[in-house]
């Protein structure tokens, strides 16, 4: 008897199942995309208890015939891949023909489908046909999964809790939604309805309804093409991050898409702007010809590969940091009243029996007048362009200096209100645009010490250093061994501040051995510039006069990012006159 046999169809479809359906989510979203495949304009997606007992996924799209819903759950049976030409030019969002037989034969099916003249029920469980009937002419498709691993407990047992697979779901359709904004979605969990869009095409209207409308106010559109690429959307001020990068969402011809690669350049634009462990909120539409991508890397598809990456990377940079350059960065303090406040405090007033109207009235006017009023309505030309900062060539506008608080707070005024600077942030700034362009650009001009420097190293360390002397020689360091394991400093570069001399050189001799593996002169010189920038910045608790905080206050003006310290802290804070009226009850 021969060993090798073909696996049977019920078989070959479980293990397809195992790579494409991991959770409810993924069930979800084989789902989604076929509607949106099949023209639909309007998807709705109705759980029951998360997912976890039904999945109902209704769209208005062209439906199908009897005979194509048969045909729709044979293994690799597609109407989006008739021969190896259409496999490079891949324009919808499935076609490997896998998803809904591997769904089929881990749970039970029922599917409701027409084209607009007799309807067709297919009822299936296991992956078999169990009934065929006609239905109702509805155009469109409904397809309803129940039970789903009702026949792989082992992978039942290992699905999420409620919470778990409703929070992948809403994220997966957030996401959707973002890619298709002239598509309406809805959400809806138990009969709750958990999200909803309107379908009219706007994408800064469907991040409203995602993050709501502060976030909105926040975020900068982007646009720009090169030869290769097109990419557009919305990337959120430095101030507005997350903790994870859950909230790079990049979208290539429709497809929601991971690409890890991708969301490091994404990142890196911010360098500076953001600390280094926050991510900002980004919405990247990118449009490629099919043939530069390969989306046939995982049955989920959601992998991607690209041709011409550095094209891409070039053209996502230097348009990320264009907008960043053209936004005035200062973030502005709101004072907001809660509504929750007020209801607690009042619950706990009828409690005592005295509840507290003039508390009641003052309270409704700040509240819906102003705060409440302002975190729902958005107007049409703030959707268009919801950053509307009067920004001028004058990134830090004029101010002046009124005093020192803590020793390290800088206030500040002008006629649009006051500033707090954090002098050392400020000064770290300064120094670090200093040091770059120092290193950058470097010259000849040495100073000779009259006490040479020795620095003696470990001996695997001391190796290091040697293979890589030319870096310190093109710095302008006359440097030499000394015996077997030490180094011998003549001179330095005249950048190098005077009494910081030793213990800079030898912070640059450890950046040297720690990036010596993967080492980059722009990221050297970067890492180099921050530690000089930090060590030789004001301290906080430090007192400066009037005249250093005008100068320190005229040279963070010069700064090509005046808005944040190497780190990402923010260096400058606004308070408006309209926020400080508030806060002393002057502005109702």
């Amino acid at each position: 008897m021969n060993k090798i046999q073909v696996m049977n169809e019920g078989l070959a479809n479980k293990i397809a199942a195992g790579e494409v359906v991991e959770k409810c989510v993924s069930v979800i979203k084989e789902l989604v995309e076929n509607s949106i495949d099949a023209g639909a304009k309007n998807i709705k997606i109705d759980l029951l208890e998360s997912g976890i007992r039904e999945m109902k996924v209704t769209d208005d799209g062209v439906g199908m015939n009897s005979d194509d819903a048969k045909l729709a759950f044979l293994p690799h049976a597609t109407s989006k891949l008739i021969t190896e030409y259409d496999l490079f030019h891949i324009s919808s969002l499935g076609f490997r023909g896998e998803a809904l037989p591997s769904i089929a034969s881990i749970s039970e099916i029922l599917l409701k489908t027409s084209t607009g003249l007799v309807g067709t029920v297919i009822r299936l469980k296991g992956g078999d046909i169990i009934d065929v009937e006609a239905g109702d002419a509805r155009v469109g498709t409904l397809v309803t999964v129940n039970n789903l691993f009702y026949n792989t407990p082992a992978r039942l047992k290992h699905l999420g809790s409620l919470y778990s697979e409703l929070s992948n779901i809403t994220d997966y359709v957030h996401k959707i939604a973002l890619s298709y904004p002239n598509i309406s979605f809805t959400v809806t969990n138990d009969g709750k309805v958990l999200f909803e869009t309107d379908g009219n095409g706007n994408q800064l209207k469907v991040i409203k309804e995602i993050y709501g409308v502060n976030v909105v106010k926040k975020m900068i559109e982007i646009v720009a093409a090169n030869d290769d690429y097109e990419v557009s959307g919305y990337i959120s001020m430095p101030e507005l991050t997350k903790s994870n990068r859950n909230h790079l969402i990049t979208l290539v011809n429709g497809r929601v898409v991971r690409n890890l690669e991708l969301n490091r350049v994404i990142n890196d634009a911010y360098h500076t702007y953001k600390p280094e462990d926050k991510f900002p909120i980004v919405v990247l539409n990118i449009l490629v010809d099919s043939t530069l991508i390969d989306v046939n890397i995982h049955p989920t598809k959601m992998d991607i590969k690209f041709s011409k990456f550095d094209a891409l990377k070039d053209l996502i940079t230097n348009e990320i940091k264009a907008k960043l350059n053209s936004v005035r960065l200062i973030p502005k303090v709101e004072n907001k009243v809660k509504i929750l406040d007020f209801y607690q405090e009042q619950t706990l007033n009828l409690i005592r029996g005295e509840e507290d109207k003039s508390l009641h009235d003052t309270f409704k006017i700040e509240d819906t007048t102003v705060d409440y009023q302002d975190s729902i309505i958005l107007t049409n030309e703030e959707y268009k362009n919801p950053i509307n900062d009067n920004f001028s060539s004058q990134k830090i506008p004029e101010m002046y200096p009124v005093g020192l608080v803590k020793g390290t707070y800088i206030i500040c005024q002008n006629e649009l209100g006051m500033y707090m600077i954090d002098q050392h942030a400020a000064k770290e700034r300064v120094n670090y645009e200093y040091y770059l362009g120092a290193l950058g650009n470097p010259n000849n001009n040495t100073i000779s010490m009259l006490l040479p420097i020795t620095v003696e190293l470990p001996y695997n360390e001391f190796i290091i250093i040697k293979e890589n002397i030319g870096i310190l020689k093109d710095m302008n360091f006359e440097v030499e061994e000394l015996g077997t394991n030490t180094l011998l400093f003549r001179s330095h570069p005249t950048w190098l501040s005077q009494g910081y001399e030793e213990e800079a050189i030898r912070k640059i001799c450890d950046l040297i051995i720690v990036k010596e593996k993967n080492f980059s002169v722009l990221k050297f010189n970067e890492a180099v510039a921050t530690m000089m920038s930090c060590k030789l910045a004001i301290k906080a608790n430090e007192n400066i006069s009037h005249s250093e905080m005008e100068t320190l206050i005229d040279s963070l003006r010069a700064c090509e990012n005046p808005y944040t310290c190497p780190h990402g802290r923010p260096t400058t804070i606004f308070y408006s006159n309209y926020e400080l009226e508030k806060l002393f009850k002057r502005s109702m």
